[in-house]
C-alpha cells in the first residue's frame, strides 16, 4: 500500500466543513469542497509519489496494467480502474439525475461522437451505479414511491393546474412517465407561479418544497422530488442507485463509490445542461419500496453492502481495542479512505499509516489487507469474484 492523494471538486452546493473537518484542517474551507475523489477518473485522477513528485494514478496504471489491475480486471473492464472512490459533502441539494445503463451508453456516447462531434450528456461509453452510506446524517430523494402517496401529496397542495398530473398518477406506476414528462415540460412561463403556489400551500412535504424552491424558485423538478422516496440516512446506512433511478441528495456527507463513468443526465434542480428527453428516455419507472440498505457483517470487525455489479464492492473494516486487527481479502486494485482514528494498512508488499481524510491504494498483485490500530476504513475494489 502506498499513500493516494484525492483531488477535491469545489461545486457549488458542497459543504465548507465537512471534509476539511474529516482531514483535520481549519474550518471553514475556503471555499465549498463538495467531493474528495479517489481513483484513477481523467476528470481528477489521484496522485501518488514517485521519485518525489506526484505522478498521476493513470500513468502508474497504465505503465504496469498487469500488476495493478490483475488480469481478471484487465479482461472485464479493460486497462484501467473501474471504479471511483469519493466523499461527498453536500451543504444544499445536487441536481435531480439519473445514470445510463451500459448498453444506453455506450450508444449514447457513440451516436454524440458521430452527431455533434461533442459530448454532453454522455462523456464516456460507461455506466455509472452509484452505492453511497452515510458518514453522519444525511437525506436524499432516491426512486418513486408509490403513486397513490404522491398523488395525495400533490393533491394535498390544492394547486388546480396539477389536475392532469393527478390524473397521470392515478393509473398507478403505468402513468408515473407521463406524470414526470409533465411536470419537467411544463411551460416555461408558469413555472414560477406553479412553485410559488406549492410552497405556500405547506403541507406534509412542505419543508423540502421549501429548500428545494429557495435555491430553484421556477424549477419543475421542485414538483418531481415530491414523487420521489424521501430517505434520511443514519450513518452506516446505504442508498443504491443502479441504472435508470431518478435520485438526489439533499444535504449531508457520506462515502460514495460507484463505476468510474461522468455520464448524468439532468431533469432539473441545477444551473447545468439539462436533457428532459433524454432523461426519460433512461428513467426506470418503477416504484421502489424500500431505497435504504443495511449494512451486512461479513467477518468479525467487517460488514459490506451487496450490489448487483461487479465494477466495485466496499467494505467498512473497524478496529479498536477490543479487536486490533482486521484481515480482508479482496480481489484485484484496492483504495482505502480512514474515515476516523488512526490505522495502518498493510498489503504484504508494504505498510502505510493513515489519519482520518487520508488515502492508500495498493495492486492486485499485492496479498490480502492487514488493517491494524483503532478507527474506521472503507475499502473499495473490484466487485469480481
Amino acid at each position: 500500500m502506498e499513500p493516494l492523494y484525492g483531488q477535491i471538486k469545489d461545486y457549488a452546493w458542497g459543504s465548507r466543513s465537512a471534509i476539511a473537518a474529516l482531514q483535520g484542517r481549519p474550518v471553514p474551507s475556503d471555499g465549498p469542497e463538495a467531493e474528495l475523489w479517489l481513483g484513477a477518473h481523467p476528470g481528477a485522477p489521484a496522485t501518488v509519489e514517485r521519485g518525489g513528485a506526484r505522478v498521476a494514478l493513470t500513468e502508474v496504471l497504465a505503465a504496469e496494467p498487469a500488476d495493478w489491475l490483475g488480469q481478471p480486471a484487465l479482461d472485464r473492464f479493460g486497462a484501467r480502474l473501474p471504479f471511483l472512490l469519493k466523499v461527498l459533502a453536500a451543504e444544499a441539494p445536487l441536481s435531480l439525475q439519473a445514470h445510463p445503463d451500459a448498453e444506453q451508453a455506450r450508444a449514447g456516447y457513440a451516436a454524440e461522437r458521430a452527431r455533434v462531434g461533442r459530448h454532453r450528456n454522455y462523456v464516456d461509453p460507461f455506466h455509472k451505479p452509484e452505492l453511497l452510506v452515510a458518514l453522519g446524517p444525511m437525506e436524499a430523494l432516491c426512486g418513486f414511491r408509490a403513486p397513490a402517496t404522491s398523488a395525495r401529496v400533490l393533491a394535498g397542495l390544492g394547486v388546480p393546474q396539477l389536475r392532469p398530473v393527478l390524473d397521470a398518477l392515478a393509473a398507478g406506476p403505468a402513468g408515473l412517465a407521463e406524470a414526470v414528462r409533465l411536470l419537467l415540460d411544463w411551460p416555461a412561463a408558469e413555472r414560477a407561479g406553479l412553485v410559488a403556489a406549492a410552497r405556500a400551500a405547506g403541507g406534509p412535504d412542505g419543508d423540502l418544497v421549501a429548500l428545494l424552491a429557495e435555491a430553484y424558485p421556477a424549477d419543475p423538478g421542485v414538483l418531481v422530488a415530491l414523487l420521489l422516496n424521501r430517505v434520511r440516512l443514519a450513518p452506516g446506512e446505504a442508498i443504491w442507485m443502479p441504472a435508470g433511478n431518478l435520485h438526489a441528495y439533499l444535504r449531508g456527507t457520506g462515502v460514495e463509490v460507484m463505476a468510474a463513468s461522468d455520464n448524468v443526465l439532468r431533469g432539473g434542480l441545477t444551473p447545468k445542461h439539462v436533457d428532459v428527453a433524454e432523461l426519460l428516455r433512461v428513467l426506470r419507472f418503477e416504484v421502489l419500496d424500500q431505497p435504504v440498505v443495511a449494512p451486512r457483517a461479513v467477518a468479525d470487525g467487517v460488514v459490506t453492502w451487496p450490489v448487483p455489479v461487479d465494477d466495485f464492492a466496499l467494505h467498512r473494516v473497524t478496529v479498536d481495542e477490543r479487536r486490533p486487527e482486521v484481515t480482508l481479502t479482496v480481489p484485484g486494485p484496492r483504495v482505502v479512505l480512514c474515515a476516523s482514528g488512526r490505522i495502518t494498512v498493510s498489503d504484504g508488499l508494504a505498510a502505510v499509516t493513515l489519519g482520518s481524510g487520508r488515502a492508500a491504494v495498493g495492486p492486485a498483485a499485492a496479498g490480502a489487507l492487514t488493517v491494524t490500530g483503532a478507527g474506521a476504513a472503507y475499502v473499495a475494489s473490484t466487485g469480481l469474484d
